[in-house]
């Protein structure tokens, strides 16, 4: 694995996207992974390093989240800067290979790589958004129990995590925070637990931890105007999406926890009637979203990527 980063440009001036890079950077294959509304990156640490043989990995920390800079005015997050950051990524991802020869000149290897997507909760909205854009370079999308249709009940709930109690004052009071917001994870052994609490945050000099992403990201969460949903009695069912899903054309994996409030049962079994080519996998004991940790959760995603 390695740290890398690149710059995007936004309505305050360029900031710096992170990301982790794994694999053979010049396989024909990349896959664009993207977490959730306050995770980052490292959470695909575990599905990297077990596909990373087969495949180039770039793992994506959202602005505001991770090793990303923050926005200076925080009403600036929000999808339509998520897009233009991962285009960015996926011009990285799916670009021409070249060499250089003996002689210095370059040699094109190969045409565009093969770029796949797999994004959680958060990430894969950005993906599906990303997917129903005309001549989207994506191959195949993996949408981690999220679809396009979002109740409201479950929207609140999340957004009443974000910048609640950022700070702690040991390692134990931080692994205590992430076992209760991220409970919907599913079941995960002790190590797993220590993992994630240690890649949510930073340590400061003090010897605490901070969470690693902006609190201001709350200041502008799940609009309606920022996802190019219209008004109406509707919206105020939740979120829906679907005429941006039934744009979208390229295959489809859908990972649901069976316990999730996030993507219903029934969002899930409307998506395979309508919409792209979608299989749908349900995981019992896990809500949103599953951790993408453990052998059997990664084998799905591989399976369906180099089918």
């Amino acid at each position: 694995m390695e740290f890398d980063s690149f710059l995007s440009l936004g309505d305050d001036g360029f900031h710096r996207i992170a990301y982790t890079d794994w694999g053979d950077p010049f396989s024909a294959h990349a896959v664009v992974c993207v977490p959730g509304l306050t995770r980052n990156a490292r959470d695909f640490d575990h599905l990297a390093r077990a596909l990373q043989g087969r495949c180039r990995l770039l793992c994506m920390d959202v602005v505001g989240r991770g090793r990303s800079d923050w926005l200076e005015r925080k009403n600036r997050y929000g999808f339509q800067q998520y897009q233009l950051d991962a285009a960015v990524l996926l011009a990285i991802a799916g670009g021409p290979l070249f060499r250089r020869n003996w002689f210095g000149r370059a040699r094109r290897l190969s045409p565009a790589r093969a770029v796949d997507w797999v994004g959680t909760s958060m990430g894969g909205l950005i993906g599906m958004l990303l997917a129903a854009r005309p001549n989207a370079p994506l191959r195949r999308l993996v949408l981690n129990d999220v679809g396009p249709f979002i109740p409201w009940a479950a929207l609140a709930r999340l957004a009443g995590y974000v910048g609640r109690g950022t700070r702690f004052a040991s390692l134990d009071e931080l692994q205590s925070h992430i076992r209760e917001t991220c409970a919907g994870f599913g079941p995960l052994d002790d190590a797993q637990w220590h993992y994630l609490a240690v890649s949510s945050a930073h340590q400061l000099d003090d010897g605490g931890y901070e969470l690693a992403y902006d609190p201001g990201i709350a200041q502008s969460l799940w609009t309606g105007a920022d996802l190019q949903v219209p008004l109406g009695p509707d919206l105020l069912r939740g979120i829906s999406l679907w005429k941006i899903w039934d744009a979208v054309r390229c295959e489809t994996l859908v990972i649901r926890g069976a316990d999730s409030d996030v993507l219903t049962a029934d969002t899930a079994a409307e998506m395979t009637r309508r919409g792209p080519p979608t299989r749908v996998v349900e995981l019992p004991g896990v809500g949103h979203a599953p951790a993408l940790m453990s052998d059997e959760q990664i084998a799905v995603i591989r399976d369906f990527l180099f089918a």
